[in-house]
């Protein structure tokens, strides 16, 4: 599936491997507005509050969420760097690439959907170098850190952070 249907809600992150392309969809709605979101995306402080698997702290090593701009950041264990190509209130496009695998590099472009009731649909649109590249960061278990790292963000809309 490479779009999602707009009568399903998706309260819990869908992972999907794309079957055309080496590519992965996820899919997430928010109670929040696309402007929440991007700011979740794009503040570095904040960006740090949530991504990665629960329990883990992410040290921002380079920040310019810019177009143009470049980004490092990791905890104990892994350390992700890229380069943002595109940063607008509705999409993010960047490179990302896991330090473990330094020569796999995807081009994710991140889109907030406006779903009215004050709910936003976040895709993530992750294409890989090869459906080998693809594979491994789906074994990586990287579902872990996308779910603990979209609970964290519906913690911090509850709480008033964001």
């Amino acid at each position: 599936m490479t779009t999602a249907p707009t009568d399903t809600r998706y309260d819990q992150a869908v992972i999907e491997a794309d079957p055309a392309v080496p590519a992965i969809h996820i899919w997430r709605d928010f109670a929040a507005t696309p402007e929440q979101l991007f700011r979740a995306h794009t503040d570095p402080e904040l960006y740090a509050r949530w991504v990665g698997p629960a329990g883990s702290t992410v040290a921002i090593d380079r920040w310019d969420a810019t177009d143009g701009g470049a980004f490092r950041f990791g905890d104990d264990e892994h350390s992700f760097r890229g380069c943002f190509h595109t940063v607008r209130p509705d999409r993010i496009v960047q490179t990302f690439t896991w330090e473990g695998m330094p020569d796999d590099v995807a081009l994710e472009t991140i889109t907030f959907e406006e779903l009215g009731d004050g709910r936003t649909r976040l895709h993530a649109f992750s294409l890989c170098d090869s459906f080998e590249g693809r594979d491994a960061w789906l074994r990586s278990g990287m579902e872990v850190g996308v779910n603990d790292g979209y609970a964290a963000i519906d913690r911090m809309l509850s709480d008033g952070t964001l």
